[in-house]
Protein backbone atom coordinates (compact mmCIF):
# COMPACT_ATOMS: atom_id res chain seq x y z
CA UNK A 1 0.00 0.00 0.00
CA UNK A 2 1.29 3.44 -0.94
CA UNK A 3 1.41 5.93 1.94
CA UNK A 4 2.40 9.53 1.48
CA UNK A 5 2.34 12.45 3.85
CA UNK A 6 0.30 14.98 1.90
CA UNK A 7 1.61 17.92 3.93
CA UNK A 8 5.21 16.96 3.19
CA UNK A 9 4.38 16.40 -0.48
CA UNK A 10 2.85 19.88 -0.72
CA UNK A 11 6.07 21.38 0.65
CA UNK A 12 8.53 19.19 -1.24
CA UNK A 13 6.98 19.24 -4.72
CA UNK A 14 8.97 21.27 -7.24
CA UNK A 15 8.37 22.46 -10.77
CA UNK A 16 10.77 20.46 -12.93
CA UNK A 17 12.67 22.09 -15.78
CA UNK A 18 15.07 19.27 -16.66
CA UNK A 19 13.83 15.75 -17.36
CA UNK A 20 15.39 12.36 -17.93
CA UNK A 21 14.60 10.82 -21.33
CA UNK A 22 13.02 7.76 -19.65
CA UNK A 23 9.28 7.63 -20.27
CA UNK A 24 6.68 7.35 -17.54
CA UNK A 25 4.56 4.20 -18.07
CA UNK A 26 1.07 4.98 -19.36
CA UNK A 27 -0.44 3.09 -16.41
CA UNK A 28 1.35 5.48 -14.02
CA UNK A 29 0.17 8.53 -15.99
CA UNK A 30 -3.38 7.18 -15.83
CA UNK A 31 -3.08 6.72 -12.07
CA UNK A 32 -1.62 10.20 -11.59
CA UNK A 33 -4.42 11.90 -13.52
CA UNK A 34 -6.97 9.65 -11.83
CA UNK A 35 -5.90 11.16 -8.50
CA UNK A 36 -6.12 14.58 -10.15
CA UNK A 37 -9.78 13.92 -10.93
CA UNK A 38 -10.62 13.97 -7.22
CA UNK A 39 -10.35 17.76 -7.39
CA UNK A 40 -13.37 19.77 -6.25
CA UNK A 41 -15.68 20.38 -9.18
CA UNK A 42 -18.87 22.45 -9.21
CA UNK A 43 -21.97 20.34 -9.93
CA UNK A 44 -19.67 17.36 -10.58
CA UNK A 45 -19.01 18.72 -14.08
CA UNK A 46 -15.42 17.39 -14.15
CA UNK A 47 -14.62 19.80 -17.00
CA UNK A 48 -11.00 18.71 -17.54
CA UNK A 49 -9.81 16.88 -20.65
CA UNK A 50 -6.28 15.75 -21.47
CA UNK A 51 -4.32 15.13 -24.66
CA UNK A 52 -0.97 13.48 -23.91
CA UNK A 53 1.71 13.84 -26.56
CA UNK A 54 4.48 11.26 -26.30
CA UNK A 55 6.76 9.15 -28.48
CA UNK A 56 6.35 10.16 -32.14
CA UNK A 57 3.20 12.11 -31.22
CA UNK A 58 5.35 14.82 -29.64
CA UNK A 59 6.44 15.96 -33.10
CA UNK A 60 2.88 17.10 -33.95
CA UNK A 61 2.73 19.28 -30.83
CA UNK A 62 6.25 20.66 -31.19
CA UNK A 63 5.72 21.61 -34.84
CA UNK A 64 2.46 23.35 -33.92
CA UNK A 65 4.24 25.25 -31.12
CA UNK A 66 7.00 26.43 -33.49
CA UNK A 67 4.50 27.62 -36.11
CA UNK A 68 2.51 29.44 -33.42
CA UNK A 69 5.60 31.20 -32.07
CA UNK A 70 6.38 32.30 -35.61
CA UNK A 71 2.85 33.63 -36.15
CA UNK A 72 3.03 35.46 -32.82
CA UNK A 73 6.40 37.02 -33.71
CA UNK A 74 8.26 35.20 -30.94
CA UNK A 75 10.37 33.27 -33.45
CA UNK A 76 11.54 34.54 -36.80
CA UNK A 77 10.32 32.87 -39.99
CA UNK A 78 13.28 33.68 -42.23
CA UNK A 79 15.68 31.04 -43.49
CA UNK A 80 18.86 32.43 -41.96
CA UNK A 81 21.27 30.09 -40.22
CA UNK A 82 20.65 31.83 -36.88
CA UNK A 83 16.88 31.31 -37.17
CA UNK A 84 17.30 27.66 -38.17
CA UNK A 85 19.59 27.07 -35.19
CA UNK A 86 17.13 28.76 -32.79
CA UNK A 87 14.23 26.69 -34.07
CA UNK A 88 16.21 23.45 -33.94
CA UNK A 89 17.36 24.17 -30.37
CA UNK A 90 13.75 24.75 -29.29
CA UNK A 91 12.58 21.59 -31.04
CA UNK A 92 15.34 19.54 -29.44
CA UNK A 93 14.49 20.90 -25.99
CA UNK A 94 10.77 20.12 -26.35
CA UNK A 95 11.26 16.69 -27.96
CA UNK A 96 13.62 15.70 -25.11
CA UNK A 97 10.73 16.03 -22.61
CA UNK A 98 9.07 12.59 -22.39
CA UNK A 99 5.42 13.70 -22.18
CA UNK A 100 3.41 16.86 -22.81
CA UNK A 101 -0.15 16.94 -21.46
CA UNK A 102 -2.46 19.54 -22.97
CA UNK A 103 -5.23 20.27 -20.46
CA UNK A 104 -8.41 21.86 -21.81
CA UNK A 105 -12.07 22.35 -20.95
CA UNK A 106 -15.33 23.36 -22.67
CA UNK A 107 -16.05 27.08 -22.81
CA UNK A 108 -19.38 28.18 -21.37
CA UNK A 109 -20.95 31.57 -22.13
CA UNK A 110 -21.89 32.12 -18.47
CA UNK A 111 -18.92 33.97 -16.91
CA UNK A 112 -19.60 32.57 -13.43
CA UNK A 113 -19.74 28.99 -14.70
CA UNK A 114 -16.60 29.63 -16.78
CA UNK A 115 -14.71 30.72 -13.65
CA UNK A 116 -16.01 27.71 -11.73
CA UNK A 117 -14.82 25.38 -14.47
CA UNK A 118 -11.43 27.06 -14.75
CA UNK A 119 -10.96 26.86 -10.98
CA UNK A 120 -11.86 23.16 -11.03
CA UNK A 121 -9.35 22.51 -13.83
CA UNK A 122 -6.64 24.33 -11.87
CA UNK A 123 -7.42 22.18 -8.82
CA UNK A 124 -7.23 19.11 -11.08
CA UNK A 125 -3.79 20.22 -12.31
CA UNK A 126 -2.46 20.79 -8.80
CA UNK A 127 -3.83 17.45 -7.57
CA UNK A 128 -2.11 15.80 -10.52
CA UNK A 129 1.20 17.50 -9.73
CA UNK A 130 1.04 16.34 -6.11
CA UNK A 131 0.10 12.80 -7.14
CA UNK A 132 2.93 12.75 -9.69
CA UNK A 133 5.44 13.73 -7.02
CA UNK A 134 4.46 10.68 -4.96
CA UNK A 135 5.42 8.54 -7.99
CA UNK A 136 8.75 10.40 -8.32
CA UNK A 137 7.42 12.03 -11.48
CA UNK A 138 7.96 15.72 -12.08
CA UNK A 139 5.76 18.22 -13.89
CA UNK A 140 6.03 21.77 -15.11
CA UNK A 141 2.74 23.66 -15.38
CA UNK A 142 3.19 25.98 -18.36
CA UNK A 143 1.03 28.88 -19.47
CA UNK A 144 2.41 30.06 -22.80
CA UNK A 145 1.30 32.44 -25.57
CA UNK A 146 0.57 29.68 -28.09
CA UNK A 147 -2.27 28.50 -25.85
CA UNK A 148 -4.15 31.66 -26.89
CA UNK A 149 -3.51 31.20 -30.61
CA UNK A 150 -6.70 29.94 -32.33
CA UNK A 151 -4.65 28.49 -35.18
CA UNK A 152 -2.58 26.47 -32.70
CA UNK A 153 -5.82 25.11 -31.23
CA UNK A 154 -6.99 24.12 -34.71
CA UNK A 155 -3.70 22.34 -35.40
CA UNK A 156 -4.14 20.22 -32.26
CA UNK A 157 -7.74 19.52 -33.31
CA UNK A 158 -9.50 21.84 -30.86
CA UNK A 159 -12.00 24.57 -31.69
CA UNK A 160 -10.84 27.73 -29.90
CA UNK A 161 -14.46 28.95 -29.77
CA UNK A 162 -15.54 25.77 -28.01
CA UNK A 163 -12.53 24.73 -25.90
CA UNK A 164 -10.14 26.64 -23.64
CA UNK A 165 -6.56 25.39 -23.24
CA UNK A 166 -5.76 25.80 -19.54
CA UNK A 167 -2.18 24.51 -19.51
CA UNK A 168 0.40 22.35 -21.15
CA UNK A 169 2.13 20.16 -18.58
CA UNK A 170 5.67 18.95 -19.23
CA UNK A 171 6.06 15.54 -17.58
CA UNK A 172 8.86 13.11 -16.83
CA UNK A 173 11.28 11.79 -14.27
CA UNK A 174 13.35 14.69 -12.91
CA UNK A 175 16.92 15.09 -14.08
CA UNK A 176 17.42 17.84 -11.52
CA UNK A 177 15.32 19.06 -8.58
CA UNK A 178 15.76 22.67 -7.58
CA UNK A 179 16.13 23.73 -3.99
CA UNK A 180 13.02 25.14 -2.33
CA UNK A 181 12.42 28.87 -2.39
CA UNK A 182 11.23 30.44 0.82
CA UNK A 183 7.59 31.49 0.96
CA UNK A 184 6.22 34.69 2.44
CA UNK A 185 4.95 33.95 5.97
CA UNK A 186 1.24 33.43 5.59
CA UNK A 187 0.52 35.80 8.47
CA UNK A 188 1.67 38.58 6.12
CA UNK A 189 -1.16 37.63 3.78
CA UNK A 190 -3.92 37.03 6.32
CA UNK A 191 -6.42 39.31 7.92
CA UNK A 192 -8.83 38.14 10.60
CA UNK A 193 -12.04 40.19 10.67
CA UNK A 194 -13.76 40.00 14.03
CA UNK A 195 -16.12 42.98 13.95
Amino acid sequence: MRFIDILETIKKRRSIHQFQTKEVPESVLEEIFSYGSWAPTHYMKEPWNIKIYQKAGKQLLVDAIIRSYQRLGMLRSDQTEKTRRSIQAMKNFLIHIPHHALIYFPITSDPVRYEEDYAAVCAFIQNSQLAAWSFNVGMLWTITPYMHDPEFAREVELDADEMKIAAVMQIGYPEKINKPKERTPIVNKMEFITK
